[in-house]
């Protein structure tokens, strides 16, 4: 009886439940199909949405205007379990820090390389780890921008998880993009291939 109250208690939302924290990072590092990889499935991440986000325009699509915006991702995760440095060290590894024009075959403004900070600490901790990018890679620029976080638009749902719907596609444009051949070329076993 007293199990059966509880749990109807508990249905209520009379009794707290103790929740787990999510915070949200995000990232441009070229096509998002391949960030979106790169992320998803990790430890301590709960969830990895490819979209655009950077610009003024509204309401973004890919077959349409988006003008102004990255290609990125929004990861949600918890910081109980994954910290936001570790997934700025997951980033770094998976971009081309010193190609302004975009990333690997991908080139325009809106698959340039870029991490997209939403609070101050965001902002520090991008901020040192870039400048250990630097400081690695001297006297090789890093182009990759640091960013205040802005509004966040998720791209149209062909797009999301692109790397599971389609493995095959996805597989050929990745080997022929040379995204693994020069990740590996710039972080040696640190890359990570998917």
């Amino acid at each position: 009886m007293k199990r059966a109250l509880l749990a109807w208690i508990l249905c209520l939302g009379l009794i707290p439940v103790a929740r787990a924290e999510t915070a949200t990072a995000m990232f441009a590092g070229g096509c998002f199909w391949c960030m979106e990889a790169a992320f998803q499935g990790r430890e301590g991440v709960s969830d990895v949405v490819s979209g655009f986000t950077g610009g003024s325009l509204p309401n973004p699509t890919y077959q349409g205007n988006h003008a102004g915006h990255f290609e990125a991702i929004k990861v949600t995760y918890d910081p109980a379990l994954v910290s936001y440095r570790q997934l700025l060290d997951l980033y770094w590894v998976n971009v081309d820090p010193f190609d302004n024009a975009g990333q690997f075959c991908d080139k325009g403004p809106s698959y340039r390389s870029a991490i997209f900070a939403a609070t101050e600490e965001q902002t520090r901790l991008a901020e040192e780890s870039r400048a250990g990018v630097a400081a690695k890679f001297a006297p090789d620029e890093v182009y990759t921008e640091i960013r205040p976080a802005g509004a966040f638009w998720p791209v149209e749902e062909y797009h999301q998880d692109y790397f599971l719907k389609n493995p095959v596609r996805y597989k050929y444009y990745r080997w022929n993009c040379g995204r693994d051949q020069r990740l590996e070329q710039i972080w040696g076993s640190q890359a990570v291939k998917h």
